[in-house]
This record gives structure tokens, sequence and C-alpha cells, in this order.
């Protein structure tokens, strides 16, 4: 299929979201490798790829990067390959100097040429709808770049390389320089990390591209008419004693800021979806609201919305017959720490087999004879 087949289908549209998280992207995958192979049984294609189904795939981060390389057509499992390679170049080697940022760009820069090559965000080579989520550090605002032809901006920015729109996701402030981008005539942006906003989660931002008027695909909501299956990167519960915090010292809170304000972004995302759907895998949000699944804030579901994670957390891991990670658990949590990826793959995969389900993905949902 082409981006075209997929703007010009009839019926019930499907939406993948990758969220951001580092090195612990290699957790995603699992994830994808299962659902890819749920959908080739369902369909009876051996050759079937997640951007045959998805009508739009869209990340933040490492989940641009994932995003990106299915788009193009690469299956769960050649992306899997490729980034167990790529997170030991690209978290690899650390600069010496503390006052800059901590990593060499030029590893991640010449991965993401090997990958994408001279490919253009307007590319025919884009076998389906793309967003990747960036931060305008310069005008303070959340990019979602798309692909689609009829995109308010898409003239402006058909042009940029696949591999710099990529780049410019995965800038997390400290870790790499920000990423310039040729947003339209003599326009320059500088562009950090699209997790330095609340779309680390880039779910709901998702929804809103695809059914809101502004953006150009304008799809129908309804519980059978749009699903969204959004993939995680682990998480866990945060907990320090109090006389921990108010101890801490202002470089302190300097650290930690950043990540109190992503995590509250990524529980907002997940209540909004839950209040808009029925989900078949609903997460309890906290123990005042519950779970949502008695909630429903529209008359009728605006969406399926099916949300796959895990918990870094020592009874998670053990619940996943994975023992001997148990005392690693707080290490894994480390984003820049690519000595994890080979067992964040294995939690990816050991959770992905507990949890995807066949029957997550209604037959309402199924491809049409012919693949559209």
């Amino acid at each position: 299929m082409t981006l075209l087949d997929h703007l010009r289908a009839e019926g019930p549209k499907r939406i993948l979201a990758l969220d951001g998280g580092g090195i612990r992207g290699a957790l995603t995958l699992g994830y994808l490798e299962r659902i890819e192979g749920i959908l080739r049984r369902r369909h009876q294609r051996n050759d079937l790829r997640l951007c045959d189904y998805f009508d739009l795939i869209g990340g933040t981060s490492t989940g641009a990067i994932i995003a990106a390389a299915l788009a193009i057509g690469l299956t769960a499992s050649e992306i899997k390959k490729m980034y167990l390679t790529l997170g030991g170049r690209v978290f690899g080697r650390r600069k010496l100097k503390f006052w800059d940022a901590r990593f060499d760009e030029k590893p991640l820069i010449e991965e993401l040429g090997t990958v994408f090559a001279k490919r253009k965000l307007g590319d025919d080579s884009v076998l389906t709808g793309l967003c990747i989520l960036a931060k305008r550090a310069d005008t303070a605002s959340t990019w979602p770049l798309i692909n689609h032809p009829r995109g308010k901006y898409y003239e402006k920015n058909k042009d940029i390389l696949l591999q710099e729109a990529v780049r410019a996701s995965t800038a997390a402030p400290t870790y790499f320089i920000p990423q310039r981008l040729m947003v339209g005539g003599e326009e320059w942006g500088a562009f950090v990390d699209g997790g330095v906003s609340m779309a680390n989660n880039p779910a709901l931002q998702l929804f809103l591209v695809a059914t809101l008027k502004g953006f150009p695909f304008r799809w129908p909501v309804g519980e059978n008419r749009l699903l969204l299956a959004s993939v995680g990167t682990g998480l866990w519960t945060h907990g320090k004693m109090v006389d921990d915090v108010t101890d801490d010292k202002l470089w302190d809170w300097a650290a930690q800021v950043p990540e109190l304000l992503m995590d509250d972004a990524n529980w907002q995302n997940q209540l909004l979806l839950q209040y808009l759907s029925r989900s078949a895998t609903p997460w309890e949000i906290d123990r005042e609201v519950g779970d949502l699944s008695t909630d429903l804030l529209t008359s009728e579901p605006a969406l399926t919305y099916l949300r796959y994670n895990v918990r870094i957390e020592g009874p998670a891991l053990s619940a996943l017959g994975l023992t001997d990670l148990v005392v690693k658990a707080e290490k894994l949590r480390e984003m820049s720490d690519a000595g994890n990826r080979e067992d964040l793959a294995r939690i990816g995969d050991a959770a992905a087999w507990q949890q995807v389900r066949d029957e997550h993905f209604p037959d309402a949902f199924n491809l049409a004879a012919g693949g559209s």
C-alpha cells in the first residue's frame, strides 16, 4: 500500500502511537513484533507490515525513529535488529565536557543516514501517514510534522530530510545538541526532543491530528471507525522519602522537574483517552478515579483505544518470569544506558506476549480485500 491508498480508502482508520524514552525504545519493539504477528495471522499474510495496516503512525523521540522506520516499510523484526545495533553506537560515546551535551551526535546522524538515506518527509517511499513530534525551542511550540499532501504546511515541510526530522525529535536537551531545520523560505528553526512537551506520549496528539478540522486527515470518530494503539517504553512508581525531598538543593530540582512534568503529561494523555473510550486495556490512573471503566465523556465512545506498557519494577518483572532482572530494575529505567538494550528487548517480548491479544483488534478494523 502507498500513502495515497491509505488516504483514499473508505472505512475505519487505524493509528499507531509510539512513546519517547531513549534506549527503552528497545522494549517497544517486542510489542510491535507481537502486533505484527497477530495481524499477519488474522489476514493470512506473512508479508504484512504495520505500514500496511495502520493509516497513521507517529512517535516522539525514540518513538519517532521507530515510527519513521515502520512508515518506510521496515518490519518490526528488522527494526529491532537495527535498533539493538544503533543503540550501542548512539549512546556509546560520552563527551567529557560537563557544560556540553552528554553525547556526540555524529553516531546518531550516521545511523539515521544509513536507515533513511536521502528520503524526504514528502517522498512516495513513505508508505503511510507519518507524524513526527518535535519541539521548536526558539518559539516554544510543539510541531507535529506530517506528510499529508493537503496539510497546511506540507509545501514548506515536504522537503525536510526524514533523517533530520527524526533527529529533531530525538535531540533531548542535555543529551544531544538541538537540530536546525529549514522550515520554509529562509526561515530556520531550532528543534529539540518532542518529549519536552505534552507529547512524550504522543497518543492524544495523534488523535487530535487525525480528527481536528485544522489538520488534513479529518477522520470521523466512533468506536468502530477509529482505532488508536499506543505503546510505551516502560513506567514505574515514583517514591522518595519526605526528608530527602525537603533537603533537595536547587540543582536537584533542576534535574527532577522535567521528569515530573513529563510523568503528569503522560497520565493526562492516558486519562483523557480512556475517558473517551471503552478501552480493552485500561490502566488505573490513580486510586481516586480508578481506571475510568464506568466513565465516558461522550454519549458514545469516540474511538477504540489500546495502551500497552510495562512496569519496570521487581514484582512486574517476576510476574513475567524475568527474575534475573529484578535486581537490575532501577538501572533498566535509565534512558541512555545502551548496555540495557538486550534486557529491555527481553522485557518487551515477555510483556507483549502476556498483554497483547488478538481480540484487542476488532474485526471492524480488518483490512478489506486488496489490503486497504
